[in-house]
């Protein structure tokens, strides 16, 4: 089935936060910071292998509630993806499939702005796991690359990894291509980026939002 056209359970989806909280400084609200590794990526027939979530709250990365889970996929990973991830089949032995994860991940979410490095993968698998249009996920969620690539000035196609960037930043980077080390190091980056933006009168969620809608 094509992204944006999955049906999943109802009741499964995880409501986005209120709109007015738009108005506010992104320390005013809370974020939820999501890696996905996946079987590969195309959007159309890949599946999520495991994912991170990490909380930011009154602009801090709460760890106490940060979750991993790994996934048993529907399609079984590449070998080009297994050697990023490092995911073998025998690390999910006692894996859930996603149709039970995903309640733990909609726990996650649950009310909400998400954070993410290079949010497309993320919003795409979103949409394959939850349903929903494209522009619904987007609306919600800042993407960390697109606010590294505002503050240095460089062209939107830039090549930036989360390592690079994150090590220029001065945030340590301990397990990359590991769904909660990444989740961790978006958001402790993102605190980095958004409190540099903050300083140039961009520091509401809307203006964030804004800078990576497009």
């Amino acid at each position: 089935m094509p992204v944006g056209e999955t049906e999943p359970a109802p009741g499964v989806r995880p409501k986005a936060p209120p709109r007015r909280l738009r108005k506010r400084s992104w320390r005013d609200v809370e974020l939820a910071s999501l890696d996905f590794e996946t079987t590969g990526l195309d959007y159309g027939r890949d599946a999520v292998v495991s994912f991170g979530v990490v909380p930011v709250r009154a602009g801090r990365v709460v760890v106490a509630e940060a979750i991993h889970q790994l996934v048993v996929p529907e399609v079984p990973s590449s070998a080009t993806s297994m050697k990023i991830h490092r995911i073998l089949p025998q690390d999910l032995v006692d894996a859930p499939p996603l149709q039970v994860a995903r309640s733990r991940l909609s726990d996650a979410l649950e009310g909400r702005f998400l954070l993410a490095w290079y949010a497309d993968v993320e919003i795409a698998f979103l949409q394959r796991i939850f349903g929903g249009r494209e522009g619904i996920w987007r609306r919600r969620t800042v993407d960390a690359r697109k606010l590294a690539v505002e503050i240095e000035g460089a062209s939107p196609d830039v090549r930036y990894s989360l390592t690079s960037v994150a090590e220029r930043y001065g945030v340590p980077v301990a397990d990359p291509h590991e769904a909660l080390d990444d989740a961790l190091v978006t958001a402790q980056l993102f605190l980095v980026l958004a409190s540099r933006l903050e300083l140039a009168g961009r520091g509401s969620i809307r203006s964030l939002l804004g800078l990576t809608a497009g």
